[in-house]
């Protein structure tokens, strides 16, 4: 047993163990690490998900003082000098 491991056992129909071994090895691994693999993607999908927090800018937080520019795409790659 490896240093930090802990050792539990499961008791599992003959039918599913049978199966178990059969992808283990048609994907190359022991049963072991595929166990692992599955109780790992069992547990993220169980973790809860933080919501992403979006910056709302309606209203401005600073809100304007000066009159509102309205130009083109156009307008603006006139006023722009490209080298």
């Amino acid at each position: 047993m490896k240093p930090g491991s802990v050792r539990t056992s499961i008791d599992i129909p003959r039918d599913l163990h049978s199966r178990l071994h059969a992808v283990a090895a048609r994907k190359g691994c022991s049963v072991r690490q595929l166990i692992l693999e599955n109780i790992e993607q069992a547990i993220q999908q169980a973790e809860p998900v933080r919501p992403q927090r979006r910056l709302n800018l309606d209203p401005p937080i600073v809100p304007s003082t000066g009159r509102k520019i309205d130009l083109t795409n156009e307008q603006i790659y006139d006023l722009i000098e490209f080298p």
